[in-house]
């Protein structure tokens, strides 16, 4: 029955109109970021944080949570007609939904995509209502050595579950980490290694980390491309609805993809990318005999990724919303938002902003049904959106995202920063690395020191503290079994094919 009051008050909360213009705003600024490659949730989000300063809270995540799952359905869209992943969740969309558009079924791969994500987004915002509650009771049991040991596992988790390198996502939590400690220790007030440098006192904005190495460093990235000959399939796009035998092919692999990607959101480090390849590799395992072989344009290849990113992209609010420990980079921007709107995220969210933490969740099966109402039938508008070409497109983004730099503190030192992180973006780019676990790091970072110092001060210096607490003990056993799973030689081996796979 307290399922249903909540729910009632975040409908209340989410059917205003300021809150129903930003949730429409978030939903369609998704999408276009989504359809334009090399633009992700990620980099919006980050260019985005200096304008909600001026706006409330709830409208705020309203709005930023429906840049994120907005992405998840517009990245489909070029991953399908021109065979390039507006989203990094996409990728695998791409490889039978082009195929399927090449075969002149572009309209039932993007229906397919479509129907498949709003399935997979309602049942994730069910998922989310429900577990939330006791998830936060859970938190609540939480003190200092259990927050610690909780930020290792995740720390740990976004290590084990990056794509890539295991060095190199161990040294861009390192760095995220190192750079975390730029600031005024909070016990004795000195300032730490500012180099005498005012503007580092106060350490590094999260904006300015996120808007130059996710912002600048992809257009920087992207600029360095070759502008190719790409195909897009205009006249192919008819016939949206998909034939019974899709559906009776696709709807296995909705559920299949949705019930995966809800358990891989919830996990750190995993969200809708995790999902998606998880997904697609399940379901070349599982369907026996399909009418059209998989990268030959099968329609399960599309339905069952898709459905598993949006489930991923909606649990991955859960660690967010009831435990304040962001599980991917997207989820660390919505702690920066809350923490600029002056919000502690963990689980006191839900007893002292019940009108926010109810109305955000309600406000993501709207902006679900919204996306699916429009996206069908705008995909003509998107398709000519493809065309813009990148001149003119990136500078008035960089302009963008230096204005908003410099409105956060009107100081150009800011701005000078950032565009230092754009070249670290670019560095990380060439080299491989993934910057996902460098926000984390630096997000996560402060908090675990806090934390660290604070049991320790409980406790008088016994670092036992950790191990005889229950939760604390069985946080850190988790994180040790998941290094010992990662390096046994059958795994890592696994774990190497299947990145290599994604490339």
């Amino acid at each position: 029955m307290d399922l249903l009051n909540n729910l009632g008050l975040g409908f209340q909360t989410a059917l205003s109109l300021q809150n129903l213009a930003y949730a429409f705003f978030g939903a369609i600024l998704g999408t276009l970021i989504g359809v334009l490659p090399g633009l992700g949730p990620v980099a919006t989000i980050a260019m985005l944080l200096p304008s909600i300063y001026t706006l409330d809270a709830t409208p705020a995540l309203i709005m930023l949570a429906g840049i994120y799952y907005g992405a998840q359905y517009g990245g489909s869209t070029t991953a399908i007609l021109i065979n390039v992943p507006g989203e990094s969740s996409s990728v695998v969309t791409a490889i039978d939904g082009y195929q399927m558009a090449r075969r002149g079924r572009a309209g039932a791969a993007l229906a397919a995509a479509g129907l498949g994500s709003f399935f997979a987004g309602c049942v994730g915002t069910i998922i989310i209502a429900a577990f939330a509650p006791p998830l936060t009771e859970l938190a609540f049991k939480f003190g200092s050595a259990e927050y610690f040991s909780l930020m290792v596992l995740g720390l740990v988790g976004a290590v084990v579950l990056a794509s890539g390198s295991l060095i190199k996502a161990i040294a861009m939590i390192v760095l995220g980490l190192l750079l975390g400690q730029i600031n005024t220790d909070v016990i004795t007030g000195t300032a730490r290694f500012s180099f005498d440098i005012p503007e580092l006192t106060d350490g590094i904005g999260f904006v300015v980390i996120a808007m130059g190495v996710f912002g600048f460093g992809e257009i920087i990235a992207n600029l360095g491309q070759p502008e190719e000959q790409r195909e897009v399939f205009t006249k192919e796009v008819k016939g949206l609805w998909p034939t019974r035998e899709d559906f009776k092919e696709a709807w296995p692999s909705v559920l299949r993809g949705t019930a995966l990607g809800s358990i891989l959101g919830v996990l750190p480090g995993g969200g809708a990318l995790l999902a998606s390849f998880a997904s697609y590799t399940l379901e070349k395992k599982v369907a026996r005999n399909p009418r059209v072989p998989f990268g030959k344009g099968a329609i399960q290849g599309v339905a069952g990724p898709e459905s598993a990113n949006n489930a991923g992209a909606q649990t991955s609010f859960i660690p967010m919303l009831t435990l304040g420990i962001p599980p991917n980079a997207v989820m660390a921007l919505m702690v920066g938002a809350m923490t600029i709107k002056g919000i502690q995220p963990g689980p006191q969210v839900m007893t002292s902003n019940p009108e926010l933490f109810w109305g955000l969740i309600a406000s993501m099966w709207i902006g679900n049904l919204m996306l699916i109402v429009l996206n069908l039938p705008l995909i003509g508008i998107w398709i000519k959106l493809l065309t813009v070409p990148y001149r003119f497109l990136f500078p008035a983004i960089v302009v963008f995202c230096c204005i908003g730099t410099y409105s956060l503190n009107n100081n150009s030192f800011d701005v000078y920063l950032t565009a230092g992180f754009a070249l670290l973006g670019y560095a990380f780019y060439k080299l491989s690395c993934e910057p996902a676990p460098l926000l984390l790091g630096f997000i996560l970072g402060p908090m675990m020191e806090e934390n660290l110092r604070r049991a320790l001060l409980l406790a008088r210096g016994d670092w036992s503290t950790f191990l005889t607490r229950p939760l604390s003990a069985g946080l850190l056993i988790a994180a040790a079994l998941m290094i010992v799973v990662v390096m046994l030689p059958s795994i890592k081996s696994k774990r190497e094919e299947a990145f290599q796979e994604e490339g």
